[in-house]
């Protein structure tokens, strides 16, 4: 009898062969928000990876934006009150990314990530409320704000004071409004939503 060897394959030797290309792919693909997992004070780092491994791998058509959600706050320390900035979410990035499964290696691997936050660990699209809540994406919104004017912010930590424009940018839908605070002027950067026109 005649010995027959049996070709045997481990799951190393197995090659998966795109049936596409990435920037195929990510045209048929539409981007949405997605929530990242880090370390604790990791958010830095994670971030830093992630653009590192989209520029490696030539991912800039399918993960469009990082980004770690802060917050403006007000901080009192040795009796001095300071308009400070600090996570929003800790522990938490946020990528815009036209996913597909072949993605997912390459994200959750990155230094920093932990996971997708969504169920089993699996990719969970944030819905465009929560989008919008988070003010991730710019509506571009006309509005009758130009330098000088007066308003009075309407939302955020300095709620109910009055400032004056300095700056306005129609492209990010951000002002830059002077306010007195702690004795002193203080510009402070706003969206268009935060403030409202005095006449």
């Amino acid at each position: 009898m005649e010995n027959k060897e049996i070709e045997t394959k481990t799951s190393d030797d197995i090659i998966t062969v795109p049936t596409e290309s990435s920037s195929d792919l990510a045209q048929k693909l539409e981007a949405k928000w997605y929530v990242l997992h880090t370390f604790s004070g990791y958010e830095n780092v994670a971030k830093e990876n992630l653009e590192n491994m989209i520029e490696k791998f030539g991912l800039q058509d399918r993960i469009l934006e990082v980004v770690i959600p802060m917050e403006d706050v007000v901080e009192e320390k040795n009796g001095k009150k300071k308009l400070v900035q600090r996570k929003a979410m800790p522990c938490y990035i946020l990528a815009k990314i036209k996913y597909a499964d072949d993605l997912w290696h390459n994200i959750i691997y990155t230094r920093g990530v932990t996971g997708f936050v969504g169920p089993k660990g699996r990719p969970l699209a944030l819905t465009e409320e929560e989008v919008m809540k988070l003010r991730l994406e710019k509506i571009k919104v006309e509005v009758d704000l130009a330098a000088g004017d007066r308003v009075e912010i309407v939302d955020g930590p300095l709620n109910g004071m009055i400032g004056q424009i300095t700056s306005v940018n129609g492209d990010m839908n951000q002002l830059t409004v002077n306010v007195e605070m702690f004795g002193r002027e203080t510009a402070v950067d706003l969206e268009f939503a935060q403030v409202r026109k005095i006449n």
